[in-house]
């Protein structure tokens, strides 16, 4: 039995995080979030230890690393992004591996200092990239693998997920904070379409403000033409008022299903760091990269052949 500490333990992810340690039969011996709504924890963990005040929990999980009767082992990092940096260096220097929500860190610089910080420590970083355990995404890259297509894929990728006017007076709404929309709820479709796709060759940003983006990225084996929002009105006609999100994804005009099959990601992919399987910094780097570029870039008009379908919308 593996013990954890959890940073961030109030956040919308945080539950998944919790859930996979006492479904995998291991221990949350601690907690920590500046908000005290963590009612969710006696239904998981009540016996856990919460602080609201990080140098309480720095300084309890440092006493309980004096023996190994009672030594944490992993430390779960669920904090804001721009807090990830820091707590995920606090955790590898108690003596812990990190998991660590997307995204790991804002820019390639910041994974270079996690590396220093392993380097020092011993100790690893993982991400949680739980997309590459979703069984549609392990069937297409298998298929990807097996093709003898001589031309890439055209592949469109649509996702929205409404947000309400709470989401811009939160950290998730500050691009100090969250790194922008791209960072915030389009790391991970980055990082499966790398996974699946190959290197990246090409990427350009055709829209972004603090609601949606939308762009083109040629990877070895497609061409994708991308779009991300959290506005409500961006929902297609034929699902507003019935679901607040939609995800899609089309490869040669042929969907690909993955709306389901969410739900234990998170359970499988501690599952895999326990056994030594997790993604590591250089996993998570061209992801990392490419949104940082993105978020640096200028945008430029499409043409039509990379004009994602939603782009005339903003186009006016």
């Amino acid at each position: 039995m593996k013990k954890f500490g959890l940073i961030g333990a109030a956040g919308y992810i945080a539950p998944r995080h919790m859930r996979a340690i006492k479904d995998l039969g291991h221990e949350l011996t601690c907690a920590y979030d500046i908000n005290d709504s963590v009612g969710i924890i006696d239904s998981i963990s009540p016996n856990s230890e919460f602080f609201t005040e990080f140098e309480r929990f720095q300084y309890y999980a440092s006493n309980l690393q004096r023996s190994p009767d009672t030594a944490l082992d992993y430390i779960g990092v669920c904090s804001p992004n721009y807090l990830h940096l820091s707590h995920i260096a606090a955790g590898l220097r108690l003596g812990c591996d990190v998991i660590c929500e997307k995204p790991l860190v804002p820019t390639p610089e910041a994974l270079d200092e996690l590396a220093a910080v392993e380097k020092e420590t011993g100790k690893r970083v993982f991400n949680i990239l739980q997309l590459r355990h979703h069984q549609s995404i392990i069937d297409l890259k298998a298929q990807v693998a097996a093709d003898s297509k001589n031309d890439k894929y055209e592949v469109d990728l649509t996702y929205i997920t409404s947000r309400g006017k709470w989401y811009q007076e939160s950290w998730k709404g500050d691009p100090r904070k969250s790194y922008g929309v791209i960072m915030n709820i389009g790391i991970h479709f980055f990082d499966m379409l790398h996974y699946i796709f190959g290197g990246l060759e090409k990427n350009v940003l055709h829209y972004q403000d603090a609601y949606k983006a939308c762009g083109y990225l040629e990877y070895e084996n497609a061409r994708v033409k991308w779009f991300l929002s959290v506005d409500a009105e961006d929902l297609p006609e034929s699902v507003k008022g019935k679901q607040p999100t939609y995800r899609s994804i089309t490869v040669d005009g042929q969907e690909i299903e993955f709306s389901a099959g969410f739900t234990d990601l998170h359970t499988v992919s501690y599952e895999e760091i326990i056994k030594g399987k997790g993604f590591g910094i250089e996993d998570a780097r061209h992801c990392i990269e490419a949104v940082n570029d993105l978020n640096n870039m200028k945008v430029v008009t499409p043409d039509a052949q990379e004009a994602h379908r939603f782009y005339k919308r903003l186009a006016g």
